[in-house]
């Protein structure tokens, strides 16, 4: 069991909370996740680490409550326990791998769609704390659901907000805060980091391929069984079939098939897909330990 030991509303219906989970919070890395379950027989579900403290054993994970699963999640309050918090999965951003040095001599962008602010948050942080802070843009529907603002500014060199309808920040997509950075303020990025909703990365890595700059797209909305068992996040990353959850949840988003990825996202929001993605895992052999 693992205790809830603060929640905090960040937007409408988008919860933060730091759960105890002293195992997890020591090992755990920027671009990581974890699975959790709420009841014994309730969806496992994943959910990427927005923060972790090794000291006090705790693990920020952001939640937004866009069904029943994750209802029941937000629902918890503060002294309450979540049954499993499995963690943590998945491959840690390469930029860990970086030496001084090399990162040194990258200016790095990070794109946010979302509830996407909150995986990106771990990796700029992580880059600051080493003395390299990237620039950030953070995209929204309106003012109201801009989250991890505060937060973001004390790690970001530069931090953008963008909104869809101009309620606060600059007005339009973050795309559209992109292209006026690069074309008009005459900025210049050696790598971009978009994480969030997937056609928001589509469109982010589209516009960076014309620019030329390299980009990184995390794909975790993908995950749905979190451990290469069911096969549900297969994506063909140039033209080669991977598995978001053992091989990522970073990819090359140059060589992204994101058509397919969304057809797949779409398809396991069905209950009809859900029965689909079963028969497709019926001859599906488990990726742990495989070789990469």
């Amino acid at each position: 069991m693992f205790k809830v030991v603060k929640k905090r509303l960040l937007a409408e219906q988008i919860f933060l909370m730091d759960i105890d989970a002293p195992r997890v919070a020591q090992s755990a890395q920027p671009g990581q996740f974890v699975i959790l379950r709420v009841r014994e027989k309730g969806e496992r579900i994943p959910l990427t680490i927005c923060d972790y403290n090794r000291e006090e054993g705790t693990v920020t994970i952001v939640t937004q409550c866009i069904g029943a699963s994750t209802y029941l999640i937000c629902e918890h309050a503060e002294g309450d326990y979540i049954l499993d918090f499995a963690g943590p999965l998945g491959q840690a951003t390469e930029l860990i791998k970086e030496s001084d040095e090399e990162l040194s001599k990258k200016k790095i962008l990070f794109i946010g769609g979302g509830v996407g602010a909150a995986p990106v948050y771990p990796q700029v942080k992580y880059l600051s704390e080493r003395g390299f802070k990237p620039d950030v843009i953070i995209g929204a529907k309106s003012k109201n659901y801009v989250i991890l603002e505060e937060e973001m500014r004390k790690v970001s060199n530069e931090f953008y907000i963008t909104t869809d309808d101009g309620s606060y920040g600059f007005k339009g997509l973050v795309t559209d805060k992109l292209k006026d950075l690069v074309e008009n303020e005459n900025k210049k990025y050696d790598l971009v980091v978009t994480i969030g909703p997937m056609i928001m990365m589509k469109f982010v890595s589209m516009l960076t391929k014309k620019y030329g700059i390299p980009t990184v797209a995390s794909l975790n909305t993908l995950m749905v069984d979190g451990t290469g068992m069911c096969g549900a996040c297969r994506v063909s990353i140039g033209g080669k079939t991977k598995f978001t959850c053992v091989d990522g949840p970073e990819f090359d988003a140059h060589l992204v098939d994101f058509d397919e990825a969304i057809r797949r996202q779409n398809m396991y929001r069905t209950i009809e897909g859900q029965k689909i993605a079963e028969m497709e895992s019926k001859d599906h052999k488990c990726k742990i330990g495989r070789d990469k």
